[in-house]
């Protein structure tokens, strides 16, 4: 019996993936030219999927593939930024997009919050001269989400300023209106519950324009994954170099099967599991949820206090059910427990989760 995996990243594997890239050796995916009209029926069909789960407009940006989400920050920072940015940090990854715009020697304003606390628009105060804001809407390290809501306001008093928002640990669950955000981005070994090696970088015109005009007076924007190279290449439904070709066919079924679901079922049924697994808590004398607010909560990463020894819980789940739960992140690792609740893991799973918690 294969262990069901509640990790965070790498999480378990969505049911059909295997199937899908079994489809995809049968077809020989792994061989063909991205520079084949066979590749850019892949591309297509996984950017239409990609816009119908995300309900994204149909003229103004691009879906763009990269190695990884870590890559992407490093890409909008390159293309967007001349001079200043603007980081809300509550956790280990927000931190680490903060700490890639400084490496490339921006000036980097960051307003912080402390670990496990999270962002309400009206908490922030964005810089004058900030070009980009840069929010998380799941902290995968913390438990703490920014509630889409809050995104689109902090959008709405900031209007002539680009906002990027990191959704690695929520999409498809985040329910962004890409007609205020001007750019997100995740990857495909979370809640996508797909073997990593594959980012998914969404970006309007409006920072394309902005990437052209610094490569023309600042020169260099980054290389062949720069903004305007990947875009022109999307525009035929191709990517500059070989890319995950696998991935990127596989993303598409994955893509495909959401809708077949409907992204509104799997954020109805996100939200059940989350309920369960805080009510749990709630009620446990041994587990507590680590997050306060409520409204702070993340509906995908659940991070629960223990009362004894992270190790030892998850060893004991393992040993009496075979669930894989994450550990916490950092210096919350001997302290903390995250449990994935992704699309990849059903309700009865989940239940079956809260009842080993209750009797180890």
């Amino acid at each position: 019996m294969q262990p069901v995996f509640f990790t965070p990243g790498p999480a378990a594997l969505y049911p059909t993936v295997q199937g899908h890239y079994e489809e995809a050796f049968r077809l020989s995916i792994g061989s063909i030219s991205h520079r084949s009209a066979q590749f850019r029926k892949i591309y297509q069909h996984a950017d239409e999927q990609l816009r119908t789960l995300f309900n994204l407009p149909k003229q103004n940006n691009a879906i763009l593939f990269t190695g990884s989400a870590t890559e992407i920050w490093e890409r909008i920072i390159m293309n967007t930024v001349e001079h200043e940015c603007f980081h809300l940090v509550n956790g280990s990854f927000s931190r680490k997009f903060f700490d890639f715009a400084q490496e490339l020697h921006k000036y980097a304003h960051a307003a912080h919050k402390p670990f496990g606390e999270g962002f309400d628009a009206s908490d922030v105060d964005v810089p004058e001269y900030a070009e980009l804001i840069c929010a998380t809407a799941n902290e995968t390290s913390s438990g703490v989400q920014m509630r889409s809501q809050e995104i689109h306001k902090l959008k709405k008093a900031n209007k002539d300023k680009f906002l990027a928002v990191d959704m690695v640990s929520s999409a498809p669950y985040t329910n962004l209106d890409f007609n205020l955000v001007d750019t997100a981005f995740f990857s495909v070994q979370k809640a996508f519950g797909m073997p990593a090696g594959l980012g998914v970088w969404i970006a309007n015109e409006a920072m394309l324009e902005k990437a052209e005009r610094m490569k023309k007076h600042e020169g260099v924007i980054g290389t062949y994954h720069s903004l305007p190279s990947l875009w022109e290449n999307y525009k035929k439904f191709e990517t500059p170099e070989t890319p995950n070709v696998m991935g990127i066919y596989v993303l598409g079924k994955v893509a495909e099967d959401f809708n077949r679901i409907g992204v509104d079922q799997i954020r109805k049924e996100t939200d059940r599991k989350a309920k369960a697994l805080y009510d749990f808590a709630k009620k446990s004398d041994r587990f507590e949820a680590f997050v306060e607010n409520e409204s702070h909560r993340s509906q995908t990463v659940v991070v629960l206090n223990c009362q004894e020894a992270a190790g030892t819980v998850i060893q004991k789940v393992k040993n009496a059910s075979g669930m894989v739960v994450g550990a916490g992140y950092g210096k919350m690792k001997e302290t903390q427990i995250r449990i994935a609740n992704f699309p990849a893991v059903s309700s009865e799973q989940v239940e079956a989760l809260i009842q080993t918690l209750n009797s180890i």
